[in-house]
């Protein structure tokens, strides 16, 4: 049991680096599908917590503030990709500090959830 718990936090965290790294080409100027980028319930880590944290951990605080965050970063990933397409590409660039404190958050609320799975709280 524990392995597959492993397992699935590990996917969980690729999943959230996947986003990063999708995001990261947008800005860079790469033709990447824009809507996992801008859309929290059509990125996969997004379906993730849908499916799986809140489905099974929704009674932990911090499965909520996950999925608030998660929503947060794809507002803020929102913002930074319009300004790259309005061509303000550095100031959009210099905007993943930002991204990068969400995701920050994020890998801490995954690593506190998965340890409340393992305690079985």
């Amino acid at each position: 049991m524990t392995d597959d718990l492993k397992q699935e936090f590990d996917a969980a965290r690729i999943k959230h680096l996947h986003f990063k790294s999708k995001l990261r080409s947008f800005l860079y100027g790469s033709n990447t599908d824009e809507a996992p980028i801008r859309d929290p319930t059509l990125c996969s880590f997004g379906q993730w917590i849908t499916g799986y944290a809140l489905a099974r951990y929704g009674h932990l605080p911090e499965s909520r503030e996950l999925d608030a965050v998660h929503i947060k970063i794809h507002q803020e990933a929102n913002r930074l990709m319009d300004m790259a397409q309005q061509g303000q590409q550095d100031a959009a660039i210099a905007g993943l500090t930002e991204i990068n404190r969400l995701a920050d958050q994020i890998m801490q609320l995954l690593r506190t959830i998965e340890a409340a799975a393992r305690s079985g709280t």
